[in-house]
Order: C-alpha cells, then sequence, then structure tokens
C-alpha cells in the first residue's frame, strides 16, 4: 500500500512511504534530496544482500558507480539492538560494494533527476517480521529477516523502480507506480 504525505517533500521532491497491510512502513521514497558523501570513521561491516541496478544508471555518469540494491549493517555484531552506530538497512546506493571487514557509514542514496533520491529503511525487528530466537544479535535477526517473503516482496518492491520514459519536451522521471 502506497501511503502519499502529501506537502511533507522537502524542495518539491516526491515523498511517498510504502506500508504493509497493518500500516507499518516497509521503505520510503524521497527524492530531489542531496547526494554526496564523505567517509568519517569506519565500522565493522556486513554485506546481507546486493544486487546492481543499471536500469538506474545516470547517461552520461559513466565515472559513477552503478546504483545496486543492498541489505547492509554496520557495528557491533554483539549488540542486541540497533543504536548508534550499529544498525542495518535496505535500499538502493551508489556507493561502491565494500571489499572489507570495515566501511564508511551507510549511504544509501542515488542520482535521481534533478538532483538525488533515497529509497529504503532501516531494518526494525518490531516492525519487519523476523523469525529466529528475538534474543539473538541485531546484525543476526537482520540476516534471518533477509530469508523472509516480506523482505523478498520489499526487495522485488524496491528492485522495480525505473525512470519514466523521456518525454517529448524532455526527460521527467518518477516513481514506479
Amino acid at each position: 500500500m502506497i501511503r502519499d504525505p502529501a506537502g511533507e517533500a522537502p524542495l518539491g521532491g516526491e515523498f511517498v512511504d510504502v506500508v504493509n497491510a497493518a500500516g507499518k512502513q516497509m521503505a520510503a521514497l524521497r527524492t530531489n534530496i542531496v547526494t554526496g558523501a564523505e567517509c568519517g570513521d569506519q565500522q565493522p561491516y556486513v554485506l546481507i544482500d546486493s544486487e546492481p541496478m543499471q536500469a538506474l544508471a545516470e547517461p552520461g555518469a559513466a565515472d559513477q558507480a552503478v546504483p545496486r540494491y543492498v541489505f547492509e549493517g554496520r557495528g557491533d555484531a554483539t549488540a542486541k539492538n540497533a543504536s548508534p552506530p550499529t544498525i542495518a538497512s535496505y535500499g538502493i546506493t551508489m556507493m561502491p560494494e565494500e571489499t572489507g571487514p570495515m566501511s564508511c557509514p551507510m549511504f544509501q542514496l542515488f542520482l535521481w533527476p534533478p538532483s538525488g533520491a533515497l529509497f529504503g529503511q532501516a531494518y526494525d525487528p518490531a516492525k519487519n517480521a523476523t523469525p529466529g530466537d528475538p534474543g539473538l544479535p541485531y546484525l543476526e535477526k537482520a540476516k534471518l529477516y533477509a530469508t523472509t517473503a516480506e523482505y523478498q516482496d520489499v526487495r522485488k518492491m524496491i528492485t522495480s523502480l525505473r525512470p519514466a520514459e523521456a518525454a517529448v519536451t524532455g526527460t521527467v522521471t518518477e516513481p514506479a507506480k
């Protein structure tokens, strides 16, 4: 189900929440946001899922990484709950895939005319139906969540995002309906 909190979008961008049947937010799409980040302190890193999204590659941006869908985590593998710097999140990023056990902070933003967008959500065991022992560490619960039908549905929905066809007067993009 789509919830459109009209009037809340900064700078005139799109602002859409995707909620499940119980009304819990499963993902959010925000457009017209600024992209770019600097790497501060690195944290332990875990990649749970990843898929390149070539359809979102910006024409003429050959020097940019192809956007990709990720479900990734940062922080203390033994932490029982999400609390900075321990967090897991799924969404679209422009950042290259990490190659080691340490990573920069999460940057799940991507180019989307006229500037950038976010389409994803932080993993929350209270919102995301997760199997297994509730006493497991937070990042272990995130890995288990990736095995669920709910996660596969959310992943499919996020990875289905495509730019709209070019209009006669120029390029127009909008979220997948």
